[in-house]
């Protein structure tokens, strides 16, 4: 028997992929930019922003238990978070504005494509988690 998936669930496994195609995206001008990356924010990057939401929306998928959007929520939130401080509030290779003419176009519309996505999936999951029916 299949199970029949929520509306929101079905909204944010799209979120989420779109989440992360940007999050692709935007590596792709980090890179063509050269923006240097520290490793512990390479690390939070591949665990909160990449793998986490996955995960969360993974778990909320297939298992529909109120902790995969509670994982996704915070995830998401604190990839916003993370996103606003380094793009458009710390004066530094990773702001906006700073980043080389050539990629600034491609760069700043991916960062705040990403804070969209991310505004509105943890936005969309936090009311997800807080009104939670496991199925």
């Amino acid at each position: 028997m299949r199970r029949k998936h929520q509306p929101v669930d079905v909204l944010l496994a799209a979120i989420v992929l779109v989440h992360l195609g940007v999050t692709v995206v935007h590596g792709w001008a980090h890179a063509g930019a050269v923006v240097p990356v520290s490793t512990s924010a390479n690390i939070f990057i591949l665990a909160v922003i990449v793998a986490a939401p996955l995960a969360g929306a993974a778990i909320l998928w297939w298992l529909s238990v109120p902790g995969g959007a509670w994982l996704l929520a915070v995830s998401l939130a604190a990839s916003l978070v993370f996103g606003i401080v380094n793009h458009f509030v710390f004066e530094s290779p990773d702001h906006v504005a700073h980043v080389v003419a050539a990629w600034r176009m491609s760069f700043g519309v991916t960062a705040v494509l990403l804070a969209f996505t991310e505004a509105l999936g943890s936005g969309v999951a936090f009311w997800r988690a807080a009104n939670a029916r496991v199925q």
